[in-house]
């Protein structure tokens, strides 16, 4: 809600943490069609009940330029295969833009790459702040047992490109072995 003396004021839930004026885009494992490395199991998973993979909570501020859009994003544990559930991933339509994310609870990595082939992989755990620079795709992997659950901000008028990484995915892909988090090069990169 925009108030004329404060600016947009958002109500918060406590308990989700969410704001009335979220408004969420939720993505089952179907809406993820074609992500993942094993596309067998991938298959059969949605077949079977066709999982929620994550979820996010745009906070409902401005998408003009100098405004900040900011949200809440939720990727739920699990994996296909042994690749653990991740975000889409995606670059910015300006690419000149930088994204801050805050994580409030779980555990996981920030997978980050440009178009130069510069790539890392940042832990996210509760407390941690990673920065993703201008110009860097960016996908979130949840490596533990509970929601991870990031708050984000970036230019408000930056938008999103996803559809680079639906067609040539992410160079790494971080798997469960031995009952850990290892992270190996993508076989299908285009």
């Amino acid at each position: 809600m925009f108030d004329w003396n404060k600016g947009f004021v958002l109500d918060f839930d406590k308990a989700t943490g969410l704001s009335a004026a979220a408004g969420s885009t939720k993505r089952p494992l179907s809406r993820m069609r074609g992500m993942y490395s094993d596309t067998a199991a991938e298959a059969e998973m949605i077949k079977n009940n066709d999982p929620l993979v994550y979820e996010f909570y745009e906070l409902g501020a401005p998408d003009d330029a100098g405004d900040v859009a900011a949200g809440t994003s939720i990727v739920y544990p699990g994996k296909v295969g042994e690749e653990y559930f991740m975000t889409k991933g995606h670059f910015h339509t300006i690419l000149e833009t930088a994204e801050i994310y805050y994580t409030l609870s779980g555990t996981g990595y920030m997978l980050t790459e440009n178009t130069q082939g510069d790539w890392r992989a940042h832990k996210l755990e509760a407390g941690k702040m990673v920065y993703v620079p201008k110009g860097y795709a960016h996908r979130s992997v949840n490596t533990g047992d509970t929601p991870l659950v990031t708050f984000f901000a970036f230019r408000g008028d930056a938008g999103h490109d996803y559809g680079t990484i639906e067609d040539k995915g992410f160079r790494k892909l971080i798997v469960c072995r031995g009952g850990v988090p290892e992270l190996i090069d993508n076989p299908k990169w285009k």
